[in-house]
């Protein structure tokens, strides 16, 4: 299917599970109650996606706390009991994080009841985001391997499992979320591609890497206001990822600053390109997604393009965010009739 669409990954998380409105949300149910209403929220997160008629779908990671948390969790050598703050994305913001003491290992499955509940009630592709070994490196303290680029090589092999694994329960699709490659330029080239590479080896089904501005919270829309007009970070990574071994490469168009000539760079490669706009509550109109995909077409050629969003709606409203679902399907159907 021509301009099939699909989300960065996290859409918001119903009220009765946790805090609506926030990034890093409290749960409102514990122990069994709690595993039961992710799995509940899961076939939700399932249900918007298809009624919007999206093509591939997730799990809207319903089940994890934070993007890159949700998987901390679940990983001996981390600390939880005494975080620290810490400035993360080169000291874009503060934040409190764990502290990695020991070893690291994995501690069982991550994802394995989310995919699989995900798998038995969709036929659609099946996409499950896991956070990318730089940004995890990024978003925690280390005590123990005193050199970030081990520590970030060991996430890599812990993430690796756990990928072959969802691939295994049946997922079309593994996303690496990457929101530190457009901030840490020089490192991607040095060995973040080839951390991703640790962390997809072996891996028969689609890989994607999302990079991104980040989600649509007050420190991120700051920081992109002091960039400039013209947003040109992928101008010195898109080469690299275009000769690497990742399938798929998301990143925002919609009303950001980043040059669309740039994706010309990502040749060889599937682009999930962001439609919809998840910093602000405008509901885009058919007319705009369908113009985004038409502007983006200069570039890359037309069955290389996926619909999708900029970033992850979890900190959105959730009517907003369900608008803006069904504003990306009407999007990729007026593109196909237009371009197909």
């Amino acid at each position: 299917m021509m301009f099939p669409a699909s989300i960065a990954g996290s859409l918001p998380k119903p009220a009765w599970l946790a805090e609506p409105n926030k990034l890093w949300p409290q749960w409102k149910l514990a122990g069994d109650e709690l595993k039961e209403g992710k799995l509940d929220a899961t076939l939700l997160a399932l249900k918007w996606q298809e009624d919007a008629g999206l093509d591939i779908v997730c799990d809207g990671e319903m089940s994890r706390q934070h993007f890159v948390h949700g998987f901390l969790e679940f990983v001996d050598g981390i600390d939880f009991s005494n975080k620290v703050e810490m400035g993360i994305r080169a000291d874009r913001y503060k934040a409190m994080v764990p502290v990695v003491r020991g070893a690291l290992s994995l501690r069982g499955r991550v994802h394995a009841a989310e995919a699989r509940h995900a798998r038995a009630h969709t036929a659609r592709k099946l996409k499950m985001t896991l956070p990318g070994p730089m940004t995890i490196s990024d978003t925690i303290a280390d005590r123990h391997y005193g050199d970030c680029v081990k520590m970030a090589f060991a996430f890599a092999d812990l993430l690796n499992k756990e990928a072959r694994a969802l691939e295994q329960d049946g997922v079309d699709v593994i996303q690496f979320d990457e929101p530190a490659f457009n901030v840490f330029m020089t490192e991607v080239q040095d060995w973040g591609i080839e951390a991703l590479h640790r962390a997809i080896d072996g891996l028969t089904c689609q890989t994607a890497v999302h990079i991104c501005y980040g989600y649509g919270i007050k420190a991120n829309i700051d920081w992109k206001q002091s960039l400039g007009e013209e947003w040109r970070q992928y101008e010195r990574i898109f080469p690299a990822l275009a000769q690497s071994r990742i399938g798929q490469v998301s990143l925002e168009a919609i009303h950001s600053h980043v040059p669309l000539n740039l994706l010309s760079l990502l040749q060889g490669k599937d682009v999930l390109v962001g439609v919809i706009d998840v910093a602000n509550d405008k509901i885009e109109t058919a007319e705009e997604i369908a113009d985004v995909i038409a502007e983006v077409m200069k570039y890359v050629p037309k069955e290389r393009i996926i619909a999708c969003t900029n970033c992850g709606m979890a900190p959105m409203h959730r009517e907003i965010a369900l608008c803006k679902l069904h504003a990306l399907g009407a999007g990729v159907k007026l593109a196909r009739h237009r371009f197909g």
